[in-house]
């Protein structure tokens, strides 16, 4: 069976106000979720996470490369086109914020209600009542409060909102973007339990974008790591958290705060500047410059997702599965791009 969506060689490239140059802020990335998965996205700001979600959403236009989703190339639909194609109601998408991104002047009942009214059968338009109070039900939603604005919702409830609009239309994919982050840890657990319970009741398969990896690693079964418009490794979560490759995913994973003291890893500290994506070498390592075992071979040829031991498990650099290669951070590489004996 074929994946749900298949992205190959997708790249965006933005125009730079008076002159020829152009910003890449993605660049020829390929990756695939399969139905029912979780695959989760992590980078620092401004890797272009935001950009790959506008190009998978069909928000944006890409430069260039394909996106396939359940079997039909979706990125030659240009924007305005894809709200009335037939794969719009199939990936849907949950914001960051709740309060910015629900309407002021609709109730929670509106709300919920507008794709049903916009993209629904005529069979859930003639039921709309019935439709709503179930997906309230579905996200856990009191149905007293289908009829409040979302200035008199907490932000929990504000979310369940945005929630039940999300999979008003039974969706086979949704994009999870930083769907935690705005709310108190308190209400996180709740609704990273909803939204786990929700995947399983309804077959849906997740995008999970966020910059708190111990969330990632809850919810997601692969994860993609993203540096400057590309990806740098990929691979099943258990296995990228456990045993990174790629020095910036080291460096990551060196940041996430661990409750044993006996299992944090030492702290892995990046100098220096990320590089330009404008216009960058097309032979040169995007992390050259940050990372603790550059050597000149970095400089000169760019590495490429290359399997490790499990085949699965991809990273984008000369020396990130190698036997022997130097500790995390140690930069004890000879000149000529090889492990140090």
């Amino acid at each position: 069976m074929s994946a749900l969506l298949d992205v190959r060689a997708l790249t965006k490239r933005f125009p730079v106000r008076g002159s020829e140059r152009r910003v890449h802020a993605v660049d020829d990335v390929s990756f695939t979720i399969e139905r029912g998965e979780s695959v989760g996205l992590v980078g620092e700001s401004g890797c272009g996470k935001s950009t790959l979600v506008r190009l998978v959403t069909r928000l944006l236009d890409p430069s260039d490369g394909r996106i396939v989703f359940a079997g039909r190339d979706v990125g030659v639909i240009p924007p305005a086109q894809f709200t009335h194609a037939p794969e719009r109601r199939l990936i849907q998408m949950v914001f960051q914020d709740p309060a910015d991104s629900l309407n002021p002047r609709f109730t929670a009942f509106d709300t919920i209600a507008e794709p049903l009214r916009r993209l629904g059968t005529p069979a859930q338009r003639a039921a709309l009542a019935d439709h709503v109070a179930e997906l309230a039900d579905l996200v856990g939603l009191p149905r007293e409060l289908l009829g409040r604005f979302p200035h008199q919702l907490s932000g929990g409830q504000q979310q369940r909102v945005g929630i039940a609009r999300a999979i008003a239309l039974r969706p086979r994919l949704l994009v999870l973007d930083e769907p935690t982050s705005a709310l108190d840890v308190s209400v996180q657990a709740t609704i990273l339990h909803l939204l786990a319970e929700l995947r399983d009741r309804l077959g849906m398969s997740y995008l999970f974008v966020s910059h708190d990896l111990n969330l990632v690693r809850l919810l997601t079964d692969r994860v993609l790591v993203m540096y400057l418009g590309k990806i740098v490794e990929s691979g099943r979560s258990e296995e990228v958290f456990d045993r990174p490759a790629h020095p910036y995913t080291r460096a990551l994973m060196s940041a996430v705060p661990a409750p044993d003291p006996a299992a944090r890893r030492a702290r892995i500290a990046l100098v220096g500047e990320p590089r330009s994506p404008i216009d960058p070498p097309p032979t040169v390592c995007r992390f050259h410059g940050r990372c603790p075992d550059g050597v000149e071979r970095c400089t000169r040829e760019m590495p490429v997702l290359r399997p490790g031991p499990a085949a699965d498990h991809l990273a984008a650099c000369h020396f990130g599965f190698a036997v022997g290669a130097p500790a995390q951070g140690s930069g004890a590489r000879r000149s000529g791009g090889e492990p140090a004996a």
